[in-house]
């Protein structure tokens, strides 16, 4: 889709267009200065994978479908360093951390005997 030495923003710009048929892409001055940071740090050439709603290709969850005559709004841009991409966040959405296919709580239980909690550390 891009070509991956491209910079953060024109990578934002072509999925945005491509992909979702956004007219733009609108910049918080959080998400400006974070794409200076991470471009200064090395971390330009990382893949994208945009964070926005669901329910819409725009960042508005309210316009169902594939709506025309919209901007992708980035208010900040988070990154993954391990895993080795970058996530914009467009819009009014919440993020949540990864979570393992194994819940840790199937290790926890009590000693009934002494009231001991067992596998919590």
């Amino acid at each position: 889709l891009y070509d991956a030495n491209l910079s953060i923003e024109e990578k934002i710009g072509i999925i945005s267009k491509e992909i979702y048929g956004a007219d733009g892409v609108d910049y918080s001055d959080l998400a400006k200065k974070q794409i200076q940071q991470y471009e200064s740090a090395g971390f330009g050439k990382t893949p994208i994978c945009i964070a926005k709603t669901q329910y819409s290709f725009s960042c508005d969850p309210a316009a169902k479908g594939v709506p025309t005559g919209f901007r992708v709004t980035v208010r900040e841009i988070r990154a993954c360093v391990g895993a080795g991409f970058l996530y914009p966040i467009c819009g009014d959405i919440m993020t949540i951390p990864g979570l393992p296919t194994r819940p840790g709580f199937y290790d926890v239980d009590i000693d009934t005997a002494t009231g001991d909690v067992i596998g919590l550390f």
